[in-house]
């Protein structure tokens, strides 16, 4: 079941829409097959995965440019998917209150309105390239809602995105100082650098799995590989996938995303 939902944001001050998918039988399945009552169990709630876009995306990029309703459909779990513009995922210094709209509110609505889990370990996350950042830095800086979080083609060193950016050695869309305000020219080391973050989850105790792929034809891919050093070199363990071929494009992420939902909902 497909859905596009409009409604009020508190903590946007607009009106929103944002794509859900939950499983039903139907899609890869017979409508008749025998046991489907067992397998959909809405009383309990179902697992769920939010799915970060990147620059230039929306909530509808996932829905336009993958097959995810088919994959959420067959591994059972519930799709979320909410349009960010080019924030970084940020509580942005000039502009809206994103990070707190996809940690509180959004997470609140899906669970009241629809047969979500509320349970950490039912709950996780994924995107790629400004969502790949965007899926790690929500579950590093919120520990407590994400059990998992993944990143295809992530700018994952927000730091060296942003020199590069200043440099001239990438084009992005990207507005740092609206995003990050002042923090924007000295990101390394802030509360938006990832290896701060995963650096206090393990201090505290409490570090989601991490998942980090990208091709190895993706402009990003340098920066993915040393980020994975370094964590290495941290002693954090993730699930890591270099993808020969590939590119910073939809037939990566499209093709990703199953082995993702693989790793995040076995069996």
């Amino acid at each position: 079941m497909f859905m596009t939902c409009h409604y009020f944001s508190l903590v946007l001050n607009r009106n929103v829409e944002i794509n859900v998918i939950v499983p039903t039988p139907e899609g890869n399945e017979q409508i008749t097959a025998s046991g489907k009552e067992q397998r959909y169990d809405y009383e309990n709630g179902l697992p769920v995965v939010y799915l970060l876009h990147g620059a230039y995306g929306d909530n509808s990029s996932w829905i336009r440019f993958s097959s995810i309703e088919r994959y959420a459909q067959a591994h059972n779990c519930i799709a979320v998917m909410a349009g960010v513009e080019n924030s970084f995922y940020q509580d942005m210094e000039h502009g809206s209150r994103y990070f707190t709209y996809m940690t509180e509110e959004l997470p609140a609505y899906i669970t009241r309105i629809f047969p979500a889990s509320r349970r950490r370990e039912d709950t996780c996350i994924a995107g790629f390239s400004m969502g790949g950042y965007g899926a790690w830095y929500l579950a590093l800086s919120r520990p407590d809602l994400y059990s998992k979080a993944a990143s295809m083609s992530g700018a994952l060193d927000i730091q060296k995105v942003y020199e590069a950016d200043q440099a001239g050695a990438i084009e992005s869309p990207f507005h740092w100082k609206d995003s990050f305000g002042d923090a924007a020219d000295q990101l390394a080391g802030s509360d938006r650098d990832l290896f701060t973050l995963l650096q206090r989850d393990r201090e505290k105790g409490l570090l989601p799995e991490l998942y980090q792929s990208c091709g190895d034809q993706d402009f990003l891919y340098t920066i993915n590989q040393d980020v994975h050093r370094s964590l290495q070199q941290m002693g954090i363990q993730t699930e890591y996938h270099e993808v020969p071929g590939h590119m910073h494009n939809w037939d990566f992420w499209d093709l990703d995303i199953r082995r993702i939902l693989d790793w995040m909902f076995p069996g």
